[in-house]
């Protein structure tokens, strides 16, 4: 079975994010970030972020276009949000999601986004939702160094959303689904403009160190 683990960057330290990488044996960073820039922690924009992974052997790729939480395609959207739905069936998602399957077989992965709980993280929400019916073990890297393994989450999320009721006729795996809705409601991006309907180029690029 592969694995993936997830992790947020958070505040971190630039070192004690890499040492978290390193105590888990990751190989490789998939940043999922639509934008791979950091306001307030300078030490994860791209290209620094790129050069301090290089210094541990950890290769990185960047994948926001494909599986970012938010979108260039005005379909995608509903009175301005993202719905999460649409970008999990839409062309360029499928594509990411592939490209992730398949450096899986080749690295280690944690993949990575800025929020430091995956619970509140579309990294969780929308692409480990994907995931949860292929072979993929998904391991959560928390702030502390902690390991949290996707069904724990998932039981974090259903108390969180305050959702420990199942509705009639519902079983188990349906609550988790209409956790995983909510939630989607909940964080997905809103644009501020409505959105343009602009061409995407897409770059294919390769795993680095």
């Amino acid at each position: 079975m592969d694995e993936l683990f997830t992790v947020g960057h958070s505040n971190h330290d630039i070192e004690r994010f890499l040492d978290l990488l390193e105590a888990n044996g990751i190989t490789a960073i998939c940043d999922v970030r639509s934008s791979p820039y950091s306001r307030h922690n300078p030490q994860f924009n791209r290209e620094l972020l790129q050069a301090s992974l290089k210094k541990r052997n950890i290769a990185y790729v960047f994948l926001g276009k494909e599986l970012g939480p938010r979108s260039d395609d005005p379909g995608c959207y509903v009175d301005g949000k993202v719905q999460y739905s649409r970008l999990a069936a839409s062309e360029n998602f499928r594509s990411g999601m592939e490209r992730l399957k398949a450096g899986m077989k080749r690295y280690r992965i944690a993949m990575m986004c800025a929020e430091k709980d995956p619970i509140g993280c579309h990294r969780m929400i929308l692409i480990c939702r994907a995931l949860r019916g292929e072979p993929v073990a998904i391991h959560h890297i928390l702030e502390s160094g902690s390991i949290e393994d996707l069904r724990s989450s998932e039981q974090r999320l259903l108390i969180e959303l305050k959702l420990p009721q199942l509705r009639l006729f519902e079983n188990p795996e349906d609550l988790i689904q209409r956790a995983y809705d909510t939630q989607s409601e909940r964080i997905a991006f809103v644009r501020e403009d409505e959105p343009q309907g602009s061409e995407i180029t897409q770059k294919r690029e390769p795993w680095t160190n």
